[in-house]
């Protein structure tokens, strides 16, 4: 079995981790090549991620091109897509060894030439204002807002900013993708869970668009938005004892009752 590391210099305390793992693959004589996140390249059969869950989205997007299973280390924040720390390592590392874990085939979307795992969010080009926007679905007009602008999620991306917007949970397991408006100028204006199959366009009257993909803003603005359903799925690999619901539970404490 060949391994792969990645790491994000940018993130603390990576160094310590990137160690501990190599450390833990020289003695078991495993073949690995360390590389840096912006210079990534397919190696391996399986890839580990040192990072937050941003770092481990850029990975898991680029592997999901070669198939590999990508598993996050995770030295980041809320770590809810990296989800084994520092202190797991060694026994990461083994149940990886011994084949113990869980892939997750995870939707992504498209437009253009760009792709997401969580979402794309849509602003207009001048901040600090609000928009109009007209969504269309399959070429047919749903419905216009004027709100602060528009994220357009996967399964994966809706426990993200789509959570934080008033948007629904989905099981990773769905194919749908969730369509939230940012606060709109209007209560009558609810996020919409369509069919993957569906082409969603996002265009404005006002101004051009920006288009922030993951977290990251392109640097350029259009006057529409394309988005599809993506053909190929990143391939999230998980130990058996974490699941959905129970990381649902235990990083954003979904559920639990205030003490008294």
């Amino acid at each position: 079995m060949k391994l792969n590391l990645i790491y994000n210099k940018f993130i603390p305390n990576y160094q310590n981790s990137l160690e501990v793992i190599e450390k833990e693959l020289i003695s078991y004589n495993i073949d690995f090549k360390t590389q840096e996140l912006s210079g990534m390249e397919n190696y391996g059969d399986f890839t580990f991620v040192i990072g937050g869950d941003g770092t481990l989205l850029r990975c898991a997007k680029y592997y999901s091109e070669y198939e590999t299973p990508v598993m996050g280390i995770n030295t980041g924040r809320l770590g809810f897509l990296s989800q084994s720390g520092t202190d797991e390592i060694k026994s990461v590392i083994e149940a990886v060894l011994e084949n113990r874990y869980g892939v997750q085939n995870r939707m992504m979307l498209k437009s253009n030439e760009y792709k997401a795992l969580n979402d794309f969010v849509i602003k207009g080009c001048i901040s600090g204002r609000t928009s109009g926007f007209y969504l269309e679905i399959n070429n047919k007009f749903v419905c216009d807002y004027v709100a602060d602008g528009i994220i357009i999620s996967t399964p994966t991306g809706s426990t993200a900013y789509g959570l934080s917007a008033g948007g629904p949970v989905l099981s990773p397991d769905m194919d749908a993708i969730v369509i939230v408006p940012i606060c709109p100028h209007t209560l009558n204006a609810r996020p919409i869970v369509v069919p993957s199959g569906e082409t969603i366009s996002v265009k404005t009257s006002d101004e051009l668009l920006s288009v922030c993909i993951d977290g990251f803003v392109t640097t350029k603005c259009v006057d529409k938005v394309v988005i599809k359903k993506y053909e190929k799925k990143a391939k999230l690999a998980f130990l058996d004892n974490n699941n959905f619901y129970t990381v649902l539970r235990d990083k954003l404490h979904w559920g639990i009752s205030p003490e008294k």
